[in-house]
């Protein structure tokens, strides 16, 4: 897909899905002296969500790992569904678009790896962070210039809001003070 086309394809999306180990986080999982996990997640990335929110976007997780820290962050950041523990993530998505009464060309998916690949192939927009696998990328119809965990979510977010005209509204809530917005 072109840039040319995927700008087109962008002005369609209502509802971002995303993967959470090398997309919302670096990939790296931490364990404490107890088992404890820890993810670090991005600033910029949970900026760009609620941006997203609050121009009428709708958002998704589906990851194959559960995690409670995923949990509050989601919460945190008021993305309205969170599917974890998911294998295949196809079907889950699949639940999505049914649920919500959502077709293909109205949902963006940003992954990294193996697992997202069927959902990444059948969504209307398609986007890899840069440290993806070679595959992921391959078949992405964007591949970000920024890393999983590093603002690639965000990047995704202005693309799409760049390409559907709504980024000077955005700007514009900021430069006026704009609202409260979880990061």
């Amino acid at each position: 897909m072109t840039k040319e086309d995927a700008m087109n394809a962008a002005k369609n999306i209502s509802m971002l899905v995303f993967d959470v180990d090398g997309v919302l986080t670096d990939g790296s999982i931490r364990v404490g002296a107890n088992g404890e996990l820890y993810k670090p997640f991005n600033a910029h990335d949970g900026l760009g969500i609620s941006v997203w929110h609050k121009m009428g976007g709708q958002t998704a997780i589906i990851t194959g790992r559960e995690s409670d820290m995923l949990t509050f962050r989601a919460k945190e950041l008021h993305i309205q569904h969170l599917y974890q523990g998911v294998s295949p993530k196809i079907r889950v998505y699949e639940e999505i678009k049914t649920e919500l009464g959502l077709k293909d060309d109205e949902i963006a998916y940003v992954g990294d790896d193996l697992i997202d690949l069927a959902v990444m192939k059948e969504c209307g927009l398609s986007f890899a962070v840069a440290d993806a696998v070679p595959e992921a990328r391959d078949v992405a119809d964007v591949v970000c210039s920024t890393c999983g965990g590093r603002g690639a979510a965000r990047e995704a977010i202005e693309f799409i809001l760049k390409a559907q005209g709504r980024w000077e509204d955005v700007l514009a809530m900021f430069m006026t003070g704009g609202n409260k917005l979880a990061q």
